[in-house]
């Protein structure tokens, strides 16, 4: 089972989408956007840039969690993973992200 984007629009109108791997799980979740249209440019954005591990902002927590940014070629925030328990799951998450990234299909659930 493969990967997919799920869109969504949350109760104040605004556009949000995940990435979810094979198994179900978010692996990324982007920032709200206003625009259905905007969403889908990022969408495009991940799917452009999750190859390329350079991307990758790899972070710690307040209370000290690993998790990771994907980050556009202008240094901007596509999208954050989950917080996880270790530098190796981060790792994990990436490279689900990298293998899901470029190919998810996409659901749409927003109506828009």
């Amino acid at each position: 089972m493969s990967g997919k984007y799920v869109i969504s629009k949350q109760s104040n109108g605004q556009y949000h989408f995940v990435l979810k791997a094979g198994n179900g799980e978010t692996i990324l979740s982007s920032e709200s956007y206003t625009a259905h249209a905007s969403c889908e440019n990022g969408i495009a954005s991940v799917r452009a840039n999750s190859p390329i591990d350079a991307r990758y902002e790899r972070k710690l927590s307040s209370n000290n969690k690993p998790y990771f940014v994907l980050k556009a070629g202008n240094h901007e925030v596509i999208g954050t993973s989950e917080l996880y328990n270790s530098d190796a799951a981060r790792e994990n998450g990436i490279d689900a992200v990298k293998q899901n990234g470029p190919t998810a299909t996409v659901e749409d659930n927003s109506g828009g």
